[in-house]
């Protein structure tokens, strides 16, 4: 029984550091896009909605965070109502 257990917790952990490895990738792969759109001073809310819902799916990494963090600064100036939804959904405040 220890063995069936302990391979378990290596094949959970195993996958643990699979999907962080793939937030962090996920967030990497945003940057270029976050900074564009910021650079650029976009008003294309369906982009800068689209770049939000993918970041909060690497929010939880530091990396992701950061970034959804500045998109929403950004995006607030040009939608306030829209940014608090995305920032309710991020702490859950949905339901």
């Amino acid at each position: 029984m220890p063995d069936t257990y302990d391979n378990l917790l290596e094949q959970i952990s195993d996958c643990a550091a699979a999907l962080v490895e793939l937030q962090r990738l996920s967030a990497q792969t945003c940057a270029p896009v976050v900074h564009d759109l910021i650079r650029t001073r976009s008003q294309d809310a369906h982009a800068i909605e689209h770049t939000l819902d993918r970041l909060l799916d690497c929010a939880c990494h530091p990396e992701g965070l950061v970034l959804f963090k500045t998109l929403c600064r950004y995006y607030f100036t040009l939608d306030p109502a829209a940014t608090a939804d995305y920032i309710r959904i991020y702490r859950g405040d949905v339901g």
